[in-house]
């Protein structure tokens, strides 16, 4: 199903209200969950596959002492209440996505108790890069650089290999 702009902002708009709940409720840091699936189809087999394995590691990783998963047109988030210092928590999702055959497509927020956002910059790490020509991601976005075809053909390529070579 194709989703418009709207409804996707809606939807953050929506995740954002429930980590305020969940922050407000617990008193501790939370483990935002998103995959990265650029284009207008963001709920599909291969989106789901990725948020499948995203889960597992981020459960084995983490003791987790609560969590919202939702299967959503606007994709697949879950946000995880995990009792541990924000800063130590950004250090080990960046290394997640940074490391994992598959977490360049893993969307890994850390949300301090207090609501801030923790950044890479903020544990010295670099921006993240493009998954199809290496440069800061962001930028390529912006500039709109690369089609979303080429990038869902390297999304699906990073799958493939991943159930190849890793399960």
């Amino acid at each position: 199903m194709n989703i418009t702009l709207e409804q996707v902002l809606e939807s953050r708009d929506k995740r954002a209200a429930l980590q305020k709940q969940m922050l407000a409720q617990y008193g501790l840091p939370l483990v935002s969950l998103t995959v990265v699936m650029p284009g207008s189809e963001k709920r599909n087999a291969t989106s789901l596959y990725i948020a499948s394995e995203a889960v597992k590691v981020i459960e084995r990783q983490f003791t987790v002492l609560t969590s919202e998963k939702r299967d959503l047109e606007t994709g697949y988030e879950a946000i995880f209440v995990v009792s541990r210092d924000a800063l130590q928590l950004k250090h080990i999702t960046v290394d997640i996505e940074d490391t994992h055959p598959l977490g360049r497509l893993f969307d890994i927020d850390v949300i301090d108790r207090d609501g801030t956002p923790i950044s890479r910059e903020q544990i010295g790490q670099q921006p993240r890069r493009c998954l199809v020509c290496g440069d800061v991601s962001a930028a390529c976005v912006r500039s709109r650089k690369h089609s979303v075809e080429d990038v869902l053909q390297v999304i699906k390529k990073m799958v493939v290999n991943y159930k190849n070579n890793y399960i």
